[in-house]
C-alpha cells in the first residue's frame, strides 16, 4: 500500500473520468493508504477500496437512464435528483453487489468529505464500515437544490464539494509529504459565482454559514486549484486530469459521452503510470 494521499475531486457525471483512473490503479493494484475524496469521487473510491474493477462504470451506464437513478421525476418524487435509495441500498445490496467484506479488510483511512449545514464547514468522515457510514457518502454526494440535506449523529450535511472541493490542504495536514490529486477539470478552468443565488438563500435561510460557503465557493476553489499548480511545480503534488475542457454536465446522461470520458481517464493513468511510480518512491 502507498503511504501517499490521494486525494479526489468531485463532479457529478464528470466522476467517470476518475473511475477511468481507479480502474487503472486497481489493474496496476496500485492503492494508496490514506484517501480523502469529495461527492461523486467518493463513490468512486468506494469501489477501488472494494477493489471491484469496473464496477463504477457498469453502474453508470446500465441504470443512467433509469429514473429512479437520476431523473426529474425523481427530484419530485423523492426531493433527490439522484435517487438516495436506487445509489446506497437497491444498486448495492440487489443490482450490481458491492463488495462489503473487501472494503472492511482495507487497514487505511478513507474520509468522505461533507459539508456541515450549522457552520458551513467542511468535516472528514472516515469510512471503517461501508454499510454503516455509507450515509456519510450520500452526504457528500448531496447537492445542494438537488438533493435532500443528509443527517449523520444529529448533524445535518449536504455535497463536501461546497466547503472543500479539492481536499489537498486536508492531506498535506495529516502529514502527507506526497500528494496524488484526480482532477475532473482540465487545467484551465475556474469556478465564477455560483448562479441562482437566491434560491440557495431562500431554501437554506436557516442555514446563512451554508450560504456564505455556497456564495464563496468559487473563490475557495480557485485559490485551491492555484495552491495545486505552485505544488505541482515544486514536485510536490502528482495531479491527473483532463487535458482539455470537459463538455458533459453533472447530469449527462449521454452513454457515449461518458464512456469515452472514462477511457480518457484509464488512459491518462496508464501514460503517466512510470512517472507515478517514480515520483511515488522518489525520497
Amino acid at each position: 500500500m502507498i503511504n501517499s494521499g490521494l486525494v479526489i475531486e468531485g463532479g457529478g457525471m464528470r466522476g467517470v473520468y476518475t473511475a477511468g483512473v481507479l480502474d487503472f490503479f486497481m489493474e496496476k493494484d496500485l492503492y494508496f493508504e490514506d484517501c480523502y475524496a469529495v461527492s461523486a469521487g467518493a463513490c468512486h473510491a468506494a469501489s477501488y477500496y472494494s477493489k471491484q474493477i469496473g464496477r463504477s462504470l457498469e453502474v453508470i451506464l446500465d441504470y443512467i437512464h433509469d429514473k429512479r437513478y437520476c431523473s426529474v421525476n425523481s427530484l419530485i418524487k423523492t426531493g433527490d435528483m439522484f435517487g438516495a435509495e436506487m445509489l446506497y441500498d437497491i444498486i448495492p445490496n440487489e443490482l450490481v453487489l458491492y463488495d462489503y467484506d473487501t472494503f472492511n479488510k482495507f487497514k487505511g483511512n478513507f474520509y468522505s468529505v461533507v459539508t456541515n449545514c450549522k457552520t458551513g464547514e467542511a468535516e472528514y468522515v472516515k469510512i471503517k464500515d461501508m454499510k454503516k457510514d455509507i450515509v456519510a457518502v450520500r452526504a457528500s454526494s448531496s447537492l445542494p437544490l438537488l438533493s435532500r440535506i443528509v443527517e449523520i449523529n444529529g448533524e445535518k450535511y449536504l455535497d463536501g464539494g461546497i466547503s472543500d472541493s479539492i481536499p489537498i490542504k486536508k492531506s498535506i495536514e495529516d502529514n502527507h509529504k506526497k500528494n496524488v490529486v484526480v482532477l475532473t477539470r482540465d487545467n484551465t478552468y475556474r469556478k465564477t459565482k455560483a448562479s441562482f443565488l437566491h434560491l440557495f438563500k431562500i431554501k437554506y435561510k436557516k442555514y446563512p454559514n451554508l450560504v456564505k460557503s455556497i456564495e464563496n465557493r468559487y473563490k475557495m476553489y480557485n485559490e485551491t486549484i492555484d495552491f495545486i499548480e505552485e505544488k505541482r511545480k515544486s514536485g510536490e503534488i502528482f495531479v491527473i486530469q483532463p487535458k482539455g475542457p470537459v463538455s458533459i454536465s453533472r447530469v449527462e446522461k449521454d452513454k457515449t459521452k461518458l464512456r469515452a470520458l472514462y477511457n480518457e481517464g484509464y488512459n491518462d493513468a496508464k501514460k503517466c503510470y512510470e512517472d507515478l511510480i517514480k515520483f511515488i518512491n522518489e525520497k
